[in-house]
């Protein structure tokens, strides 16, 4: 399985690059990661509530939910899709992430959406381009009039949970 990070502010145009990405590996079951990244506050307070953080996830829309539960209808191969809020701007900690999630590539992040859900948030492409992992390239303009299937949705608690 191979394990594919993606910067994104959670737009739905930023699922674009998934048709491409699915096409570019045809043959392999596909984990998702999409991932927003904030700079670590200085403040005591917000440290100590950080595990407690729940209002980035109201940026993410429901048409988001709804697209991304669409795509693993749509190509079987997606096994997983997890959405992941990523506190520091340090590239050990980004490596880390990177290693503990055992991430195989990075879709390029001028294929997807990545405007700042936040004060705090930072651009991923300055530790993407130097945590040496290969960029996966995704021309979104290719699929961009792709007309979406109309399936039976599935829940949203399904998207954050394992096949």
């Amino acid at each position: 399985m191979k394990t594919i990070l993606i910067p994104t502010d959670y737009q739905p145009a930023s699922l674009d690059c998934i048709h491409e990405l699915c096409s570019q590996f045809k043959n392999e079951e596909l984990s998702l990661i999409f991932i927003h990244v904030f700079k670590l506050s200085d403040s005591i307070t917000d440290l100590l509530m950080l595990s407690k953080r729940s209002r980035e996830y109201e940026k993410v829309s429901d048409e988001f939910y709804e697209r991304c539960n669409l795509l693993r209808l749509q190509y079987p191969r997606i096994k997983k899709v997890r959405i992941e809020f990523l506190y520091g701007s340090t590239l050990s900690m980004f490596k880390n992430f990177i290693e503990v999630n055992e991430v195989d590539g990075i879709v390029n992040s001028e294929a997807c959406t990545s405007e700042p859900l936040h004060k705090s948030s930072i651009d991923a492409s300055v530790l993407v381009k130097k945590c040496g992992l290969p960029l996966i390239s995704v021309n979104t303009k290719t699929y961009a009039k792709v007309r979406q299937p109309r399936l039976t949705p599935v829940y949203n608690e399904e998207l954050l949970t394992e096949v």
